[in-house]
């Protein structure tokens, strides 16, 4: 299997890092930017950029897409139902779906809908992007760890990570992929949820002794005991990695989530401290940081819905 045309659903932060990576090395016509046509509508006529250059990535309407090789999901977690939409009009029979939206279950809500046979398990990590308005700035690409899943085809994985080297886009197949992706479920509980209540940066959140870094570490403590008690061996070596990670990060960047509260637009918070609450009270676990962090998210998501501001999900 070959994979020559890509559709990348999600024109944020991740989408235009690798749909712009991709088309330098992949040429005109082999990356395309897929939107439903109603937020195709509201966007005609916008020019985003990279880095302070134009992008050069087509976006079409889904009315016009055709099927292609491999659907790269790029979005938030709450746009994923308009995009399952979207995908009817690009999933063939031997499209490969790639998911890039953070969280364990996004995965799981495609397979449901075009089956486990092709769909890849990955996840972004490392990247510094950082998008406002319409101008997206980076200095760190990270990559894109992906494995199979117990239902994955044998040479689909094979086939997305040979389109990845082509593309230029940084990845690792994971011999493990859920532990990986737990990996970065903790980081992004921790990190994101912090920056977002706290209107912090990677700087402010990896100050020692800091009231955001005590909140950072603690959130990710919590995610790490209810990973061991689904069974995924994440350690306290890999809170220290992912700690060292975002201390390594431009201080001045910042997660998606404090991009969204500037942004004010709807959060993954659902994806990240909904889940280690759902599942810690499964597993009989205390999670008070991430209770915290939920509640306070909401009313921050509240507050933008009561002004008026609240726009719409990329």
């Amino acid at each position: 299997m070959a994979i020559n045309r890509v559709a990348i659903l999600g024109r944020g932060a991740v989408g235009l890092l690798y749909g712009t990576i991709a088309e330098k090395n992949l040429g005109p016509g082999a990356v395309e930017f897929v939107m439903d046509d109603v937020r195709y509508a509201r966007h005609a006529g916008e020019m985003p950029t990279v880095n302070g250059e134009p992008c050069r990535v087509p976006t079409i309407p889904a009315s016009e897409a055709t099927p292609v090789d491999l659907v790269i999901l790029a979005i938030k977690a709450p746009g994923l139902p308009v995009a399952l939409d979207t995908m009817e009009r690009l999933v063939g029979p031997r499209t490969a779906v790639a998911s890039l939206i953070n969280g364990v279950t996004s995965e799981e809500r495609v397979a449901e809908r075009f089956g486990w046979e092709r769909t890849v398990l990955s996840v972004a990590q490392g990247m510094d992007a950082v998008f406002l308005g319409t101008d997206m700035t980076y200095t760190h690409p990270g990559e894109v760890r992906l494995g199979p899943a117990p239902g994955t085809a044998p040479g689909v994985v094979d086939a997305v990570a040979d389109l990845y080297e082509r593309a230029g886009i940084p990845h690792v197949v994971e011999a493990d992929i859920r532990r990986r992706m737990w990996v970065k479920l903790m980081l992004n509980v921790g990190i994101n949820q912090t920056c977002m209540v706290y209107g912090g940066t990677y700087g402010s959140a990896s100050e020692p002794g800091s009231e955001q870094n005590r909140c950072f570490v603690a959130a990710m403590r919590e995610a790490l005991a209810v990973a061991r008690a689904e069974g995924v061996d994440v350690t306290e070596a890999d809170l220290a990695q992912m700690a060292r990670l975002i201390a390594s990060l431009d201080p001045a960047g910042m997660p998606s989530m404090a991009q969204d509260r500037l942004n004010q637009k709807p959060t993954e918070v659902e994806e990240f401290a909904g889940t280690i609450c759902r599942l810690a009270g499964r597993h009989g676990l205390l999670v008070p940081t991430n209770q915290w962090l939920y509640q306070r998210i909401r009313e921050l998501e509240n507050g933008f819905a009561a002004k008026g501001t609240h726009r719409e999900i990329v």
